[in-house]
């Protein structure tokens, strides 16, 4: 008996839906700016309730609300909209998951800009941004990242920092690489009572770490340490690194670089996490770490989304060994694990 299957019938729909994306950011983006989420996260309500928690008009939130129902942020219901269980949790500015502030970072300015020159950046292999791109020291860019993505940590932090399996009843060393905030150095201090965080970044981007130390009781346990994380000294003895969200910025070379000198730095068994979009071989799934490498070819001279087979290799040429991959649940990125060989290393 004949099979029959039915043919794909060409559309023009993704090609519109696409072209348009700029809209979905933007609505998103009205939505946080008004917190129009946290009315509606416990409880359903009309576009006119939502309209005066928001200070906002009717129309205009009426017509914001069906855009975010289309799209998926919001249910309706008999005239009334509700958040959606993930839009209730991460963009409810009353839920402990919010993750809204990061709007202000990932729809920066600069960010928005280097897509505006992607087509030249194809061309060119990298960033027209400048000659650093995202990378410029001292750039402001990065304190707006510092206070706008520390919340979104808040669940990576957590299982990085039960990873690491540190001792409970005595002291350990941690090196924090691109702190950042601070936050993941923080949650390993907050996790571990006797270890104690060195924290390296530009040292205007470690104020937000300083405040955030201070504001989680673990200020006596963190060091900062102002520099580029390929030239200052950061001492050695070691017993776990955190690379976080800092090799994509990097080509192959630059990231063995920096692994061999965070390897210099551990002590042998030690320990180097990384967190990563790492797409699988076929370099297409899963998507959003697939589609990570656009954002560094838009936004860095020579950055990139790497492979678990391309961190194996890479680790293994900077003197470390057993690297595994882990997903983050729930959650797109993964963690890279792996220990330092305990035999000498050589200078690079």
């Amino acid at each position: 008996m004949a099979t029959h299957t039915t043919a794909h019938q060409p559309s023009p729909a993704l090609y519109f839906e696409t072209i348009t994306a700029y809209q979905r950011s933007a609505a998103l983006k009205a939505a946080l700016d008004i917190d129009l989420f946290t009315p509606v996260a416990d409880e359903p309500k009309t576009f006119a309730e939502i309209a005066r928690h928001c200070q906002a008009s009717e129309r205009g939130v009426r017509i914001l609300c069906d855009y975010l129902t289309v799209i998926g942020f919001l249910r309706k219901q008999d005239s009334k909209y509700q958040a959606t269980p993930d839009s209730a949790l991460f963009l409810s500015k009353s839920s402990p998951g919010y993750i809204g502030a990061s709007a202000n970072f990932l729809l920066a300015d600069e960010h928005v800009n280097a897509f505006s020159t992607l087509t030249e950046s194809v061309k060119k292999g990298g960033t027209t941004w400048n000659e650093h791109g995202s990378l410029e020291p001292e750039h402001p860019f990065w304190i707006e990242f510092a206070h706008s993505m520390a919340k979104t940590t808040t669940m990576s932090a957590t299982q990085i920092a039960k990873a690491l399996k540190l001792p409970v009843d005595s002291p350990s060393k941690v090196l924090d690489i691109a702190a950042s905030h601070g936050m993941f150095g923080i949650t390993v201090a907050r996790e571990y009572p006797q270890a104690h965080v060195v924290a390296v970044d530009w040292a205007n981007v470690l104020e937000a770490a300083r405040h955030n130390a201070q504001k989680f009781g673990v200020a006596d346990r963190m060091t900062l340490l102002p520099g580029d994380a390929f030239e200052v000294e950061l001492g050695n003895s070691y017993d776990a690194v955190l690379l976080t969200n800092i090799l994509h910025h990097f080509d192959v070379p630059g990231c063995e670089r920096m692994l061999h000198r965070m390897s210099q730095a551990l002590k042998p068994g030690g320990q180097v996490v990384i967190l990563e979009f790492v797409p699988n071989d076929d370099r297409v799934t899963p998507p959003i770490s697939a589609m990570f490498s656009l954002s560094m070819l838009a936004s860095t001279p020579k950055g990139d989304a790497y492979t678990f087979s391309q961190y194996q290799e890479m680790l293994r040429n900077t003197g470390f060994e057993e690297a595994e991959v882990h997903p983050l649940n729930p959650g797109f990125q993964q963690l890279v694990l792996a220990k330092r060989r305990k035999e000498a290393l050589k200078a690079a």
